[in-house]
């Protein structure tokens, strides 16, 4: 029986310590991982920003590491990059290497400010020729003439991320054009209805700067018929008695003109 009652007192004596542990953790105490000083930073992010994504190379670049406050033993790093200095604060500058076309990774690794490990990486393309040229922006009308009323398709190619064209021939003068998302913008253009007969100038605008203008000319009023009708002709009417004249200098004798010869049967 006291044996019982010592294994019943020693459960209950654990069972006591236990709650006290739960309660002491509850309330705000360290985390056993942390009491053994293990260090744990569940917020240590860090980034790396270039100031270019396509250069090349013997070109300078900068560079931003976005690390938090504290932070040690920062280095940036790539097969891409020569001559990596880090100046004052979070950021640096390098030199592109001589290296083959291509895209190279680039690394950031520290220790953030409880020991934590750091590491980010950017991507850096490394083009002999350096950035490639964008292609020019052109416009095209689907005619290059209309009478009012007529539409006409209206197609802008462009590396910009808007474009519209304006013209005094179209309805609303500003026609807004919508992107594929591959650089066609398009949209239709209705012919104004009191426009005039002439040639008027339709300007293009990729990235809100104009880059084209193309003439477009309109024939004003309405449209003539195809296959118009003769109008009738009114029938004749005999004249009235009263509307008679006689020429003048005539006299009517009764007589035959001189020189008149009758016919056989006739005299």
């Amino acid at each position: 029986m006291r044996k019982a009652l010592t294994i019943a007192s020693i459960a209950l004596a654990s069972s006591m310590a236990l709650g006290s542990a739960a309660t002491a953790f509850a309330a705000g105490a360290p985390s056993p991982v942390a009491a053994i000083g293990t260090a744990v930073h569940k917020d240590a992010s860090a980034g790396l920003k270039l100031s270019e994504s396509t250069a090349k190379p013997g070109s300078s670049i900068t560079f931003e590491m976005e690390v938090p406050d504290g932070s040690t033993n920062l280095s940036v790093s790539s097969k891409a990059l020569a001559d990596v200095k880090t100046t004052e604060g979070r950021g640096g500058t390098a030199v592109v290497a001589d290296v083959p076309d291509g895209t190279y990774g680039v690394s950031l690794t520290g220790t953030g400010p409880d020991g934590a490990k750091l590491q980010a990486t950017a991507q850096l393309t490394v083009r002999k020729g350096g950035k490639p040229t964008p292609a020019p922006s052109t416009l095209s009308l689907s005619t290059d003439h209309g009478r009012p009323g007529d539409k006409v398709t209206v197609t802008v190619k462009t590396g910009a991320n808007s474009a519209f064209v304006t013209s005094d021939a179209f309805t609303g003068g500003r026609i807004t054009l919508k992107s594929d998302g591959h650089g066609t913008w398009t949209g239709t253009a209705v012919v104004a209805k009191d426009v005039k007969t002439g040639s008027y100038g339709v300007e293009a605008y990729a990235g809100g700067k104009k880059f084209d203008t193309v003439k477009f000319a309109t024939e004003g009023g309405s449209t003539p018929d195809v296959n118009p009708q003769p109008k009738p002709q009114p029938t004749p009417q005999p004249l009235k008695p009263s509307e008679h004249r006689t020429p003048k200098g005539s006299v009517n004798t009764g007589e035959a003109p001189a020189g008149y010869v009758p016919e056989a049967g006739n005299a």
